[in-house]
């Protein structure tokens, strides 16, 4: 009787051995915790494309700032023709020397974000407040010539570095992109020594 006892027990303990082993390997297929996958993204603030991180105000500053460079770089470039000061004509150039690259690489950006690429023949109007000279004001400079040009160059360069300057502070306070907010941190540094440099050159008549 002993002996019959022990089997019947010896029996159930196996049973319920095997039993928890299956109920064990079924959880480690099917009720665990999955891990994350691997195609997850996680949120930001800002947009991250293929073009790296951005946001609106990055696409805005470069959409109006490409504009705004180009007229400068057409006004740079009448300077050695009209009769210019040396002076006048060595700022021109290095306005020139900076302001095409920049051109390049905010237009570079733009096709990365998918963006509107202004076209460079926009024209001077729609971009009031920026410091943009209107097709009058073009055409003045154009026809003028030796100190009358010096003059009214520095003047109208003037006004339109300090609504590059404005564009890139509101650019520093309100965009998400490394790239552009550092390079609107370099605009604001050197137009602003230039306008200080034009005001000198103005006052010595």
């Amino acid at each position: 009787m002993r002996r019959k006892i022990v089997t019947v027990v010896a029996l159930s303990a196996g049973l319920l051995l095997a039993a928890g082993c299956s109920n064990s390997d079924h959880t480690g297929q099917n009720g665990g915790t999955t891990p994350p996958s691997a195609t997850s993204t996680p949120s930001g603030t800002g947009t991250s494309t293929q073009g790296g991180q951005h946001n609106q105000a990055d696409v805005t500053f470069a959409q109006r700032m490409i504009p705004h460079h180009v007229q400068a770089v057409e006004m740079a470039r009448m300077a050695p023709a009209h009769g210019a000061s040396q002076k006048v004509v060595d700022l021109a150039h290095r306005v020139e020397r900076a302001q095409q690259p920049e051109i390049d690489q905010m237009t570079g950006w733009l096709r990365q974000w998918g963006a509107t690429v202004p076209s460079a023949g926009g024209g001077h109007a729609g971009h009031g407040g920026s410091g943009m000279m209107s097709e009058q004001q073009m055409a003045a400079l154009q026809a003028a010539r030796g100190p009358e040009f010096d003059r009214q160059w520095l003047q109208m360069m003037i006004e339109h570095h300090r609504g590059a300057v404005e564009m890139a502070r509101v650019e520093q306070a309100q965009g998400s992109s490394p790239e552009a907010r550092d390079l609107a941190r370099r605009i604001v540094e050197s137009q602003q020594a230039e306008i200080d440099e034009m005001t000198a050159l103005l006052r010595q008549g």
